[in-house]
């Protein structure tokens, strides 16, 4: 579904590099996810798939076509964007929130409204009371299941994800990454996440790419990276999520 041919981004005319020679497949269907440090090219590499930030060398397709070759507002209208600000509009009900895109792509008023109320049953948000309220009366966890709905309702194949669940409690991040893996399967929904959260990443991604500086250091899925790391990075990455269980049970059990 997606391709990066040897992508890289340079703010300086090639001084420097944020992003430095990446090659990546994400498959249909697939749940992909970009770990890494702060800084480390993650959210520049996942923006220039829509052309939020414009790659300076190298190729992005996007189900077989070059996204150069679409205009950005067009391409951005067919691909989901979910981030961790949310960026709901305040002066606008939920449903209008979500109305955004289809009154963009000229649907009609009641097209738009069978699918603006099909998503928020989908997220958990019942119609009858959620549809008609502001984002201010919402909680952070209800602001962004919005945000999702709202990248979802123009039906894209693809959604990017950009660090979506780190503001919210663990409770409802728990509750929102097992209704985006339901969504995923029951949409055949192609996602790209950006996350430094190791245990999220293990939990979620089919694949992995881990990123240092710029660059991939490793590819795989999480059993993969896990028992085989490819770089001494990415193996005290992979250690973290077991030295906190070992702590965990230590705790359960009655360790000080």
């Amino acid at each position: 579904m997606i391709t990066l041919e040897g992508i890289s981004k340079s703010y300086d005319g090639g001084t420097t590099h944020a992003v430095i020679d990446v090659e990546l497949t994400v498959e249909a269907g697939s749940l992909l996810v970009l770990l890494g440090e702060s800084g480390c090219g993650k959210t520049t590499t996942l923006k220039m798939v829509n052309r939020l930030v414009e790659l300076s060398t190298g190729r992005i397709t996007v189900a077989g076509h070059d996204i150069r070759d679409v205009a950005p507002v067009e391409l951005r209208r067919k691909i989901g964007y979910v981030f961790q600000g949310i960026g709901l509009f305040p002066h606008l009900t939920v449903a209008e929130n979500i109305g955004i895109v289809p009154r963009l792509l000229g649907w009609s008023a009641r097209k738009t409204e069978l699918q603006i109320h099909e998503l928020l049953e989908r997220m958990g948000l019942s119609r009858a009371v959620y549809a008609g309220r502001y984002p201010h009366e919402l909680s952070g966890g209800q602001q962004q299941r919005v945000g999702v709905a709202r990248a979802l309702v123009a039906r894209p194949d693809v959604l990017l994800m950009d660090e979506p669940f780190g503001a919210l409690d663990p409770i409802t991040r728990d509750e929102l990454q097992e209704q985006l893996k339901a969504l995923q399967k029951s949409l055949g929904l192609t996602i790209v996440m950006v996350t430094h959260d190791m245990t999220e990443a293990l939990l979620l991604a089919d694949r992995i790419a881990v990123m240092k500086e710029g660059r991939i250091l490793g590819y795989g899925t999480p059993g993969a990276l896990m028992s085989e790391p490819p770089h001494e990075y990415i193996r005290s990455l992979m250690e973290m999520p077991r030295k906190q269980a070992k702590r965990v049970e230590q705790i359960a059990g009655g360790a000080p």
